[in-house]
């Protein structure tokens, strides 16, 4: 593996390099609530709805991925003259991204993938989208200035979701206008046959498409590499990347040169986008001239990053940092510095994501905790829990407390998937953290009613809600002790 100082350093120097993205638009909605009854009409849960969110999908997810890492993006691809393709148009102009090489086309509605989330778990997905092949006026539309657009590129991406914007047409077009200004055409192919693919610099199936594409399975790391090498000599492509989920990425280029960067994401929280961050990231590194090696090294770790989270996501630059230095989240999500929260919390919310906050001694996890966390998850999009430090759960509950000391409370929570981040606190009371973090959520269990809430005022000030939530009854870390002592 290549060293994480060099990495740094690469990420330091990296500039703005210019990618063009063309493919298949998308917008991801993700409609959030809460399950508490089944339907009397049929046998199926009811959500009720309490929050929608719209976010790019598809090649739109590519471009975010770049110009959140700082890139320069142009993006190629069609939309419908409807409510969606506007929103899709004007979630690019809020992330910086060029779209005046979007094609409007009435007769094809924009693409729109909903998903019913409740708490972290989706429950169905709808499509409606067109997949028929491009055509006609907005076909040519579409290839009209697409050779210079390739030209003024320091890379292109070719995002193929099989929704009929990736013509053979408009594939041949691309890796002939690549090869002529010497700029990488990376693909992120559909389907099992690669032919139209042919000539490309780099495609980047992940493991079950590679099989799909190849007619067989490959069980092992030497069938992969073989793969690798059968769709690299058969496509002539300069190199090929095979993403292998838990296992890491595979790559092999036409001199020969291959490697293999082991995972490195400790908890899979949801796939979907993490082939767009791997693409994006190879392409944003290529662009800038560097070597296939550290492009995949750095790819791997920001794919590591998005698969941790719900939904489509990105990983911008100081984030990545963190993660080669050590302190990324999904390597151990303790958060040990203002700084490294500070961070975080300005990652998270140019990103959009609603924060919550709850807090607590958490001195033995049991299943009261662990719906409690749950709950507190489903109010929004990350979920920080403020930790008690020993000195400060001896004072709330005597000296023979905690069992467990502070380091070993926050490895166990940050090992659950619902939990984004911990942050320790020493303060009696969490008021000084809760103003740090000015979570738009806050949560207490529903015995602190009649108490007061501390942080409420503050929360309600700036915006947030505070919410109570339902406790189960007979669990609690006293009772389990006192079972443990013969007391109960």
């Amino acid at each position: 593996m290549i060293d994480t100082g060099q990495l740094q350093q690469v990420l330091r120097d990296l500039g703005t390099p210019r990618v063009l993205v063309v493919g298949d638009l998308m917008l991801d909605r993700y409609v959030s609530g809460e399950v508490s009854r089944i339907s009397p009409e049929a046998p199926i849960p009811v959500l009720t709805a309490q929050s929608a969110e719209e976010k790019l999908g598809g090649a739109g997810n590519v471009a975010r991925n770049l110009a959140v890492m700082g890139a320069e993006v142009h993006l190629v691809g069609v939309i419908g003259d409807d409510g969606w393709g506007r929103a899709l148009r004007s979630l690019l102009e809020e992330e910086g991204i060029t779209s005046s090489g979007l094609v409007v086309e009435a007769e094809r509605p924009t693409s729109l993938k909903t998903r019913m989330v409740s708490g972290v778990q989706q429950m169905l997905r709808v499509d409606w989208e067109d997949s028929r092949e491009l055509s006609g006026g907005a076909h040519a539309a579409l290839l009209d200035g697409l050779a210079a657009e390739v030209e003024r590129a320091g890379a292109v991406v070719i995002s193929d979701y099989g929704k009929g914007v990736i013509s053979s047409e408009l594939l041949a077009a691309v890796i002939a206008a690549g090869r002529a200004a010497r700029v990488p055409v990376l693909v992120d192919p559909k389907g099992s046959d690669y032919t139209p693919y042919r000539g490309a610099t780099l495609i980047t199936p992940n493991r079950k498409e590679a099989e799909r594409a190849l007619g067989r399975q490959l069980k092992s790391m030497e069938a992969v590499a073989e793969g690798a090498r059968e769709l690299l000599e058969q496509l002539e492509l300069d190199a090929t990347l095979i993403t292998l989920g838990s296992g890491g990425i595979y790559f092999r280029s036409k001199d020969g040169t291959d490697g293999h960067e082991p995972t490195v994401a400790r908890a899979v929280f949801d796939v979907t986008g993490a082939g767009d961050t791997v693409v994006a990231h190879l392409a944003l590194y290529l662009a800038a001239d560097l070597d296939l090696a550290v492009a995949v090294a750095l790819a791997n770790q920001a794919a590591g990053v998005v698969v941790a989270r719900l939904g489509t996501n990105a990983v911008d630059r100081e984030e990545l940092r963190a993660r080669l230095r050590g302190s990324a989240l999904p390597e151990g999500k303790c958060i040990a510095s203002d700084e490294e929260l500070h961070g975080l919390l300005n990652t998270w919310r140019s990103q959009g994501r609603r924060v919550v906050f709850t807090n607590g001694c958490f001195d033995i996890i049991h299943s009261g905790h662990v719906n409690y966390l749950r709950f507190a998850r489903s109010r929004g999009d990350v979920l920080i829990v403020g930790l008690n430090d020993d000195a400060s759960v001896a004072r709330l509950k005597g000296p023979e407390r905690p069992i467990n000391t502070l380091g070993d409370r926050c490895e166990v929570l940050a090992a659950l998937e619902m939990v984004d981040a911990v942050v320790a606190f020493g303060e009696d009371t969490p008021a000084q953290i809760i103003e740090r973090i000015s979570p738009d959520v806050l949560v207490k269990g529903e015995d602190w009613k009649d108490k007061g809430v501390v942080g409420r005022e503050w929360v309600e000030k700036h915006g947030g809600q505070v919410v109570l939530a339902p406790l189960v009854e007979g669990r609690s870390t006293t009772s389990i002790l006192d079972r443990a002592r013969g007391k109960g």
